[in-house]
């Protein structure tokens, strides 16, 4: 599959290209279908959004409240893209048809289920960009994850399909394309300089070169010319001491927020001592959780601001 676009062809053909031309038209401003997977035909776009690297919770398990069962963490370009389907396809009708276009094209599936039974209920937060997902679907839902294994990194697809309670309307179809790849690093710079001017002026700096997986404290290798440039602080100042201060954003209950803000510090702390030899007596990890925050939480771009380690001076 190397180089090879996936364009994914339905079963059910349009009986008029008038049909797909028109609905075309009434798509959302600045939209479009995903390269690799079509349109069922006569779908309209209603909602669609991008984002060249971000991260999403693919299901993999039933839907649980604001939960999942089972998930998976990705990283890479997210695209998500909502259509209303054509009144009369039925939820099966349309799922069966991307269920044959994307096994077809090479895409395994991963988990699948239908109805609230098998599926469950709630609004899981599957990608925080958009908000939560609702799958109280009580005229119907059928989901599937599928995957498909690329050398230039893998694709995922998340596929929700739900019947309005208003049958004479067609379904509703969100559409997740995860096109896995790595973070451009490099972005933002750190420098020990830079740190050593905010803690005189201010005394505290707020660094965003640390990175976590989603939920985890485990310090990501991409945080190591971050790292350094801490350490080359501490070793330029010797009788400086610092406290380093977790924070996250606003998503999760405030307890676990708390837990895994201190975990990271503390993590960030144990990086210093071990790689770069500071003495544990000039560190002291603590966490903030989301009581400090530097903007709303109530957008992607301000969680992200959120997610922060401050070095603090003692």
């Amino acid at each position: 599959m190397k180089g090879k676009k996936i364009v994914l062809a339905f079963l059910f053909l349009a009986t008029s290209t008038a049909v797909v031309v028109a609905a075309h038209a009434q798509d959302v401003t600045g939209s479009k279908d995903h390269p690799l997977v079509t349109r069922y035909p006569g779908a309209v776009i209603t909602n669609y959004h991008v984002a060249e690297f971000d991260e999403f919770t693919l299901p993999m398990g039933k839907s649980e409240g604001s939960g999942l069962a089972k998930s998976q963490h990705l990283e890479g370009k997210v695209t998500r893209i909502e259509y209303d389907a054509p009144a009369g396809r039925t939820v099966l009708e349309i799922y069966r048809n991307y269920e044959s276009a994307l096994v077809k094209g090479g895409f395994q599936i991963l988990y699948s289920c239908v109805n609230n039974d098998g599926c469950g209920d709630g609004s899981p937060l599957l990608y925080s960009a958009n908000g939560t997902d609702d799958w109280s679907w009580g005229a119907g839902q059928r989901y599937m994850s599928a995957k498909s294994p690329r050398t230039t990194g893998d694709v995922y697809v998340s596929l929700h399909i739900g019947q309005w309670s208003d049958l004479r309307r067609g379904a509703s179809l969100v559409l997740y394309i995860i096109e896995l790849k790595p973070m451009e690093g490099g972005l933002v710079k750190v420098d020990a300089a830079e740190l050593a001017r905010d803690i005189t002026d201010t005394g505290h700096s707020s660094v965003y070169g640390i990175y976590f997986d989603t939920g985890k404290a485990e310090v990501k290798p991409e945080s190591d010319d971050t790292l350094k440039e801490i350490a080359k602080l501490l070793q330029q100042q010797a009788r400086l001491k610092l406290l380093v201060v977790g924070h996250t954003d606003s998503v999760g209950s405030l307890v676990s927020n708390m837990d895994l803000s201190k975990r990271r510090a503390e993590a960030v702390v144990q990086a210093l001592i071990s790689k770069y030899g500071i003495a544990a007596a000039r560190l002291s990890g603590q966490g903030a959780g989301p009581l400090a925050p530097v903007a709303s939480n109530k957008t992607e771009d301000g969680r992200a601001k959120n997610r922060r380690v401050e070095l603090v001076e003692q």
